[in-house]
């Protein structure tokens, strides 16, 4: 067993378990986890943000990114925290006394870096997609297979929300009925296109434009909603049909501006509709789940349950969904599936991967859920670029 992952069991493990259990009386106190992050693009600095908010949980020890700009632009939200700069992760991981790590640089660096993570013996959050491809989702199971106390929690935040564990509780207590469809999208309208100080860098910025890096609009967007029709129904689509192309944007890119997936789930009846484009905003993220005894619509932080007119919903289902008795009815005859919109999902998962450390267990969002889905959305690549219909393998299962 590593040294790092020895520590955490005999030490903050031991104080973790007992201030989980609210012992709060003989005045134990667990230190902050100490944490690095690796990638200081947008979504590097949007999650050194959060963890600077949870001063009580995470200590950030240093910052990681190859490109220099990156790393001025992420020093200057440090505060007076003495964080240390790395070009070089590996030296980062060998020189600093981490408990952590956070890796959010471009897909395709996701796996070296993680593999070099675990072997470190730090607890890793990995930002989606997991994998740039399946043999890597396969091989990082392989990898945690046995490493019982240490931590792999995949970024697929929306899994920690309070909105979406009602929704998950509300299908599994059947108040939708029989699921047979689900409606996503995720628009933008823009060319989601960075700007870049030196033509040199214009693939190390741009990453998501180009092939040999990203899964495009798949797996940086719907990839969360795929993930999420996973967990639901602990399932993975078997039958993937798509079409996209370059169609707003003729910039150089390769990954396609505007794309439709859809996926079937034979096992449980049930087909998905993923779209994405870049060429307008109007409807944004939204997220439909179609029962026969009512539909579920969401967007990222609210949503909204819509009984079919057929069903009379009971007061114990409005009451199991609202938390109140009283509640406001849309003129389109639906009702809130919370009161309270919930904070940014990102939050809750840091919350989680906190709770997790401390006390051992496995997250939600963990190395076979991350893998499942990212092998999804490799196969939906397949189809949305090859123009075929492709199956899931039974090779696949992990």
């Amino acid at each position: 067993m590593e040294r790092r992952v020895f520590l955490k069991n005999s030490s903050i493990l031991a104080g973790g378990l007992l201030a989980a259990n609210k012992l709060n009386a003989v005045n134990l106190e667990v230190p902050p986890i100490r944490i690095a992050i690796i990638g200081c693009g947008d979504r590097g600095k949007g999650i050194i943000h959060i963890l600077n908010k949870m001063p009580d949980k995470y200590r950030i020890i240093a910052v990681c990114d190859v490109l220099d700009f990156r790393l001025e632009s992420a020093k200057k939200i440090s505060g007076s925290a003495s964080w240390k700069t790395y070009k070089d992760y590996g030296q980062m991981l060998s020189s600093e006394k981490l408990d952590a790590v956070v890796i959010a640089v471009p897909l395709y660096l996701h796996y070296p870096i993680a593999v070099e993570t675990i072997k470190s013996g730090c607890h890793l959050y990995l930002e989606k997609t997991m994998t740039y491809d399946i043999q890597q989702s396969i091989n990082l199971v392989g990898l945690m297979r046995g490493r019982k106390r240490q931590i792999l929690q995949v970024g697929h935040q929306y899994r920690y929300s309070p909105l979406y564990y009602r929704v998950k509780e509300m299908i599994e207590k059947g108040s939708l009925g029989k699921i047979t469809q689900v409606d996503c999208r995720w628009d933008r309208n823009g060319s989601w296109r960075r700007e870049v100080p030196n033509k040199n860098l214009e693939r190390a910025v741009n990453w998501r434009m180009y092939k040999a890096y990203s899964g495009g609009l798949v797996a940086e967007l719907l990839s969360h909603q795929i993930d999420f029709i996973n967990w639901l129904f602990d399932t993975h689509p078997d039958e993937f049909f798509a079409t996209g192309g370059i169609d707003v944007y003729k910039d150089g890119r390769e990954t396609y501006d505007n794309v439709q997936v859809m996926l079937r789930y034979s096992k449980i009846g049930l087909i998905g509709n993923f779209g994405s484009m870049c060429g307008n905003a109007r409807d944004g993220y939204l997220f439909k789940i179609k029962g026969t005894l009512g539909t579920v619509s969401l967007l990222i932080d609210q949503g909204m349950f819509y009984p079919e007119k057929k069903t009379q919903p009971s007061k114990e289902i409005i009451d199991g969904v609202t938390g109140a008795s009283k509640i406001g009815w849309d003129k389109d005859g639906g009702f809130p599936i919370l009161l309270q919109k919930p904070l940014d999902g990102t939050v809750y998962a840091f919350e989680d991967f906190h709770k997790r450390i401390l006390d051992g267990s496995t997250p939600d969002s963990n190395v076979l859920t991350g893998a499942r889905t990212a092998i999804s959305v490799h196969l939906a690549n397949e189809a949305l670029y090859t123009k075929k219909k492709i199956l899931w393998n039974k090779d696949f299962d992990v």
